[in-house]
């Protein structure tokens, strides 16, 4: 694996080794000691034209707990700001020597320009292009989903052939919507889609998954077991000319999942979001805190998938080091 852009491009075999690997890493986290060796003397540059919390401490911590060196950039406060291109910014980290650059950014398809421009020789991670792909935050989801939903353990080698998975809200502007639906079905998962109309993307029918604008008969016919809110996603909706639904109270009404949708549930769904929430409005406090809940755990499981992304694209150089210097001695 030279980079991590899509989870289009991850076969069956490649998600299921992250996520047996990201298993590996968990397990040492509970240590006293969670600092690995393995990518002493790398660096690991998180280049983030986007705000983000989550995330970026995340691919911190597992860069981190790996041993690697860590650069955050931020576009706010640096030559970016001053009218710099990417281009130019990725001529200055390769001159630097980053190992691995960690990317978000507003435009879709910047990690791949990136990734392909040859401005850099470095592995290149998606971590949030625009409205295209997350893939790290569908491999957290699916690694979640698996350690509940395949009989317990760490489901260590198995895929998720026959889960059903609902992802109901703003799919429209929802890049963590089509990692995820992309890497489910490659995984086995059932998917469907529920959203109002006005969030639906053009083109949905062609994505591997099925659609609905009814979030009750979803939950009643199909029994999910797992239950994926998306945060509506105000910062990207106008609301000149009409907004996208009428009210937050209709939405909420329609597509919120509040404690009578919590009570339609089976009983061993979990509910889920990549963060942040908008408590009130997509899900409920009630529901938010629920035991069948596994939201923070996702944000444990996050460091775990990202350490084990890093280590697969990076461990293989190090090996490679570490042979050509026993060579030379």
């Amino acid at each position: 694996m030279r980079h991590l852009l899509s989870t289009a491009d991850l076969t069956r075999g490649e998600a299921i080794r992250i996520l047996d690997t990201a298993a590996q890493m968990a397990a040492t986290q509970s240590r006293e000691i969670k600092k690995l060796p393995t990518l002493r003397g790398r660096t690991v540059v998180n280049l983030f034209f986007e705000d983000s919390t989550r995330t970026r401490i995340s691919f911190e911590t597992a860069a981190k707990r790996l041993s690697a060196d860590v650069i955050n950039f931020s576009a706010k406060g640096s030559s970016v700001s001053k009218g710099e291109s990417l281009k130019d910014t990725a001529l200055t980290l390769q001159a630097m020597g980053a190992d691995a650059v960690v990317i978000r950014h507003q435009a879709s398809g910047a990690p791949h320009t990136l990734a392909h421009a040859g401005w850099v020789d470095s592995a290149v991670v998606n971590a949030g292009d625009g409205m295209h792909q997350h893939p790290t935050q569908a491999l957290l989801d699916a690694y979640t989903m698996r350690r509940h939903l395949t009989g317990g353990g760490t489901g260590e080698g198995q895929d998720l052939a026959g889960v059903r998975v609902a992802i109901v809200g703003d799919v429209l502007h929802s890049r963590v919507a089509r990692s995820n639906v992309q890497l489910l079905h490659t995984l086995g998962a059932h998917v469907t889609l529920v959203a109002p109309p006005t969030l639906v993307p053009v083109g949905v029918e062609a994505w591997p998954c099925e659609v609905s604008f009814h979030l009750d008969e979803v939950l009643v016919d199909q029994r999910p077991d797992a239950v994926m809110m998306l945060r509506v996603q105000r910062e990207r909706m106008s609301s000149a000319g009409g907004g996208f639904f009428p009210s937050p109270l209709e939405y909420t009404r329609g597509y919120g999942l509040d404690a009578r949708r919590l009570g339609m549930l089976s009983e061993r769904a979990i509910v889920m979001h990549p963060g942040p929430m908008n408590r009130g409005l997509e899900i409920s406090a009630e529901a938010a805190d629920s035991p069948r809940a596994v939201i923070v755990e996702q944000v444990a499981n996050g460091v775990a998938v990202r350490m084990a992304v890093l280590y697969l694209l990076l461990a293989g150089d190090v090996t490679q080091d570490s042979q050509q210097d026993k060579a030379g001695q």
